[in-house]
C-alpha cells in the first residue's frame, strides 16, 4: 500500500464525493478550512492506493514543530469496506509519521444507534494499536475522547503536542472560545454552531 498526497483539486473532489457523506456535519471541518491549512503547509490529505487502485483516505494535520500527525479523518472508499483496509491504512500512517493523535466522539448521544457507531469506532482504533489518553477534549462544541498511537508514554507531553496543533493555527482568543484541550472533568462544553475559521 502506498500513500499519495493530494493537491487542492483532488482533495476537493474527494471531499465532495466521499468525505462529506462519511461523517456527520457536526464532526466535519469545512473544505475551505482544509484548503487554508494546505496553503500553510500543515495539512496532508492522503489517498491510499494499491498499485493505482484507490482504497481509502486519511487527512492529516501536522504539528508545526514536527512530532507525528493528528489523524483528522480516516475512511475506506465505498464498496471496499469491511475487508481490513482501514487497519492497513493505519499501519501505513504509523510508518509514515511515527506517532498519531486521534479524536473520536464520546458515545454520549441521545441516539442509541449513534452511540453504538461511536463505540465501534473507538474499538477499531484500540484494536489497531491506539490507546486512550488520560484527557478528553471538546472542539467547536463536540466532545471527543483522545487517542494515541506511538512510542510516547508521557500523556502530559503528548497533550502538549496535541494542543500545539491547534495553538499554532488559532489565536489565544479563538483557542479559549472553541478549543477545550484538555477538557477538565465537569467543565461545561462551549457551544459552537460549526467549525469557526479566523480571518
Amino acid at each position: 500500500m502506498k500513500l499519495k498526497v493530494l493537491n487542492r483539486e483532488e482533495l476537493t473532489a474527494l471531499y465532495n464525493t466521499e468525505i462529506a457523506g462519511d461523517f456527520p456535519k457536526t464532526e466535519l471541518k469545512p473544505l475551505r478550512a482544509m484548503l487554508r491549512l494546505m496553503d500553510k503547509g500543515c495539512y496532508e490529505p492522503l489517498l491510499a492506493l494499491e498499485g493505482e487502485e484507490p482504497l481509502g483516505y486519511a487527512l492529516m494535520w501536522l504539528p508545526r514543530d514536527g512530532g507525528g500527525a493528528l489523524l483528522e479523518y480516516l475512511g475506506v472508499l465505498r464498496g471496499k469496506r469491511n475487508g481490513g483496509l482501514g487497519a492497513q491504512i493505519l499501519s501505513t500512517l504509523g510508518e509514515r509519521y511515527g506517532q498519531l493523535f486521534g479524536e473520536v466522539e464520546i458515545p454520549d448521544s441521545e441516539d442509541a444507534a449513534e452511540n453504538d457507531l461511536r463505540r465501534r469506532r473507538i474499538g477499531f482504533y484500540l484494536r489497531n494499536g491506539f490507546r486512550e489518553l488520560n484527557y478528553e477534549c471538546a472542539l467547536f462544541g463536540v466532545h471527543f475522547k483522545c487517542l494515541y498511537w506511538g512510542p510516547g508514554t508521557d500523556d502530559a507531553g503528548i497533550q502538549a503536542i496535541h494542543r500545539g496543533v491547534y495553538a499554532s493555527h488559532f489565536s489565544p482568543a479563538h483557542m479559549e472560545r472553541y478549543i477545550q484541550l484538555p477538557l477538565t472533568p465537569g467543565e461545561p462544553i462551549h457551544p459552537a454552531p460549526e467549525w469557526v475559521e479566523e480571518d
